[in-house]
């Protein structure tokens, strides 16, 4: 009876962490109108987060139609956030990416195919070996639109794969850009060891499955 309770308490005790980031300004986040964010000079923006934002930033650099992806800070309830205060887990946002395409190249739904085409969908706050509420998986819908998109492809990779699916879904509301010095670090510190043993295969899996929407020089 007391290793049945000690387990009960164990399990409760790791569910709050899980959800540590679902206070009622969390909540009020969550529950947002989205922003529509308009397109300039042709491009438009979508917003990701997947783990490392290092990792996402590369990915998606690497899709035709994409001119850039930058990492930054999205889903979160505190203003100004920085890598230190976001790895805290307390400001509710997680580690993301902006990623400027040209639509009549690529689509937003082929975006969201590169994102769950590129990551273990069923893991719970995070990916890989970085976890905590800050690496969680959150996709940002800007419209009802996007969000159809969204939940549609989720819905059937549930179905696909007979498990959950980790990745929330959030209206989108404010994309913080990141310190200088995290911009393209997987293409400026190529031989980094984190880069080395998880930026680098990782983005070489989400190759293997998607070759067609790849740059030509990628």
């Amino acid at each position: 009876m007391n290793k049945l309770l000690i387990m009960v308490f164990t399990a409760l005790l790791f569910s709050c962490n899980n959800n540590a980031q679902v206070n009622s300004k969390q909540q009020d986040v969550i529950n947002a109108e989205p922003v529509e964010v308009a397109m300039k000079n042709g491009k438009a923006k979508a917003y990701f987060a997947s783990g490392c934002f290092w990792c996402v930033e590369a990915v998606y650099e690497s899709v035709k139609g994409v001119e850039e992806s930058t990492s930054g800070y999205a889903g979160g309830h505190t203003k100004n956030p920085t890598y230190e205060s976001s790895n805290t887990g307390r400001t509710g946002h997680a580690e993301a990416v902006e990623v400027i395409y040209n639509p009549e190249i690529v689509s937003f739904e082929t975006l969201v195919d590169v994102y769950f085409a590129s990551q273990n969908p069923t893991q719970v706050n995070g990916q890989g070996p970085d976890t905590g509420s800050q690496y969680r998986s959150i996709i940002f819908y800007q419209n009802q639109e996007q969000k159809n998109i969204i939940m549609e492809k989720k819905n059937a990779l549930e179905k696909e794969l007979g498990k959950p699916v980790a990745a929330e879904v959030y209206p989108f509301q404010k994309f913080w850009i990141a310190e200088d010095y995290h911009q393209d670090y997987e293409r400026l510190h190529p031989d980094n060891p984190y880069i080395q043993n998880v930026s680098i295969p990782r983005l070489n899996r989400f190759k293997r499955k998607m070759p067609e929407v790849l740059k030509a020089n990628h």
